[in-house]
């Protein structure tokens, strides 16, 4: 039954999740319109999607995915790359905000936990950990490089304009082919070693 049994068991322990998760998936979205505004595209302030409100994100099916199945996820903020400044370099870094804002809140979360006044008190600790970790996969999900994902649009900065247009043509299937290797996880070794990257690369920031 995902997080929903856990409002009626456990509803500490349900916000304990949820908050952190649900505010993880905005400011992943918000990151994505602050650069994309930075680089010239200015859709996502038209749009009232750079703000922390989570009216101005919440999905509905993302919403119910997220207490039914654990895993949520919020509207996309709206990005026209063709505003963006250099289109390339514009692209890649637009892409890339939502997994780095989610890794800088991971290892804010880690670093928290080593100051012992904080870790010694359970919730704190708890909820700590919960973001780390939730930012942690979040990060890695969304650097895999299959359409919808981040991964995709990064590689799309990358690839030459025939590779590009072999890349966009899978989009219309894109989420099929990801939840088909998400169901026989196909997927799941990429996303641990991308998770321990990420992982190793926040204890060499913070000094182990």
């Amino acid at each position: 039954m995902g997080l929903i049994s856990l409002l009626f068991s456990n509803p500490i322990t349900f916000l304990i999740l949820v908050i952190p998760l649900l505010y993880s998936v905005i400011i992943h979205e918000v990151a994505h319109g602050w650069v994309a505004e930075l680089f010239g595209d200015h859709t996502a302030r038209y749009a009232g999607r750079l703000s922390l409100n989570p009216k101005s994100h919440i999905d509905p099916l993302g919403a119910l995915a997220l207490l039914f199945v654990g895993f949520g996820w919020a509207r996309p903020v709206p990005v026209n790359f063709y505003n963006l400044k250099n289109f390339r370099l514009g692209l890649i870094c637009v892409a890339l905000a939502g997994c780095v804002a989610n890794i800088l809140l991971a290892t804010t979360a880690i670093a928290l936990l080593r100051i012992n006044a904080l870790a010694s008190y359970d919730l704190t600790a708890s909820i700590l950990f919960v973001i780390a970790r939730i930012n942690i996969t979040l990060g890695a999900f969304n650097l895999i490089p299959i359409p919808p994902l981040d991964g995709s649009k990064i590689l799309m900065g990358i690839l030459p304009a025939n590779a590009q247009r072999v890349l966009i043509s899978l989009e219309p299937f894109g989420l099929f082919i990801l939840l088909f290797l998400l169901y026989t996880k196909i997927l799941n070794p990429v996303i641990d070693i991308t998770q321990n990257f990420i992982f190793l690369l926040i204890g060499l920031v913070l000094g182990k």
